[in-house]
């Protein structure tokens, strides 16, 4: 705009670079004033006005599950007597007491059975060997003669078993599965099946069972530990067990759930189900069953048995001396110790 002097008027560019400079002033002024400030806002560069800022949702952390243990099948080693009958039986239980995830329920396990060439309806009396639970593994600890005779057998399959939960938590079990058998061609074939179940556990362990389940030297899979916390086993059995682990380390097999109430092969009762026996599978970590073990060994763990109070001590050593019947040897005794008693 020109004056009436002739002379130029304010620029209106300047005006309006005083006016931001002004503006500059105060806006720095009220940033370091000691009056409360208002968060400011986002820079309207950074994004386009009316578009929301996307926001990212938080990651789900996946839950870890801890796998089943998973152990090799267990497999008749050197010395056994006729090792395709303990194999045929551990096939079986191995078959009816795991699987995969989604692999359980009945009809499930009569297939897996079917697959040996055994019949299905063996998986119907699998019991307490086939829990409600998604998955599950086993492990056989040992598996042992109950009886063998010319045409049938039983054998005493001891198991551990894991279970997968329904919130993924794993549960440790285990049962001694009473396997019968009858000579057949090409192999021998299950005839029966009896999964030991042993009763409740009492309100409290008595002193001496209380000592058998803490004394490292003495090792009890799952069902002869539930024995003995039931309150269904004899002092005897418990005074001899500790007075045993004094000179070896003794890994027990079966104590009461899970022998045949008689005696295999005739009608005189066990001493087993009356919770007067216990059956030894392996001294100072050696199976008794391996003729590498010494059976210098055996045979002092035997006699030192008697001399614990066993009236009856079997195993396959021929023990020279005791009275009537107190030292035995036969077939089925020649993978363990026998240790009865009568009171």
């Amino acid at each position: 705009m020109t004056g009436g002097d002739g002379g130029r008027g304010p620029d209106r560019r300047g005006v309006l670079r005083a006016g931001a400079a002004a503006a500059l002033a105060l806006g720095a002024a009220g940033c370091t004033g000691g009056s409360t400030s208002r968060a400011s806002g986002p820079s309207p560069s950074a994004t386009t006005p009316g578009t929301p800022t996307a926001t990212p949702a938080p990651e789900t952390p996946t839950p870890t599950v801890t796998p089943l243990p998973r152990p090799p099948l267990w497999q008749p080693g050197p010395g056994e007597i006729q090792p395709d009958v303990k194999r045929r039986a551990v096939e079986l239980v191995a078959a009816l007491g795991a699987w995969p995830p989604g692999g359980q329920g009945v009809e499930a396990a009569r297939a897996r059975v079917a697959a040996l060439g055994l019949p299905p309806a063996l998986a119907d009396a699998a019991g307490p060997l086939a829990p409600a639970a998604s998955e599950a593994s086993l492990e056989v600890v040992v598996a042992q003669y109950g009886g063998i005779l010319d045409d049938s057998a039983s054998v005493l399959v001891v198991c551990r078993q894991w279970t997968r939960g329904p919130d993924g938590s794993v549960a440790e079990g285990g049962t001694t599965v009473d396997v019968r058998l009858g000579r057949a061609e090409p192999r021998w074939t299950v005839t029966d099946l009896r999964p030991g179940v042993a009763g409740p556990a009492a309100a409290a362990p008595s002193p001496a069972v209380a000592r058998v389940l803490a004394e490292p030297r003495i090792e009890l899979p799952p069902e002869a530990a539930a024995d003995l916390r039931g309150g269904t086993v004899h002092d005897s059995v418990l005074e001899a067990m500790l007075r045993l682990a004094g000179p070896y380390t003794l890994s027990v097999s079966v104590v009461r759930t899970g022998h045949p109430l008689d005696v295999f092969g005739t009608t005189r009762p066990s001493d087993h189900p009356l919770g007067r026996a216990f059956d030894v599978w392996r001294i100072d970590g050696l199976a008794v069953v391996d003729p590498g073990t010494s059976r210098q060994l055996v045979e002092s763990f035997m006699r030192d048995a008697a001399a614990a109070g066993s009236y009856n001590v079997g195993g396959p050593v021929a023990v020279p001396g005791g009275v009537g019947n107190r030292f035995f040897t036969d077939d089925t005794h020649h993978d363990h110790c026998h240790v009865g008693f009568n009171h």
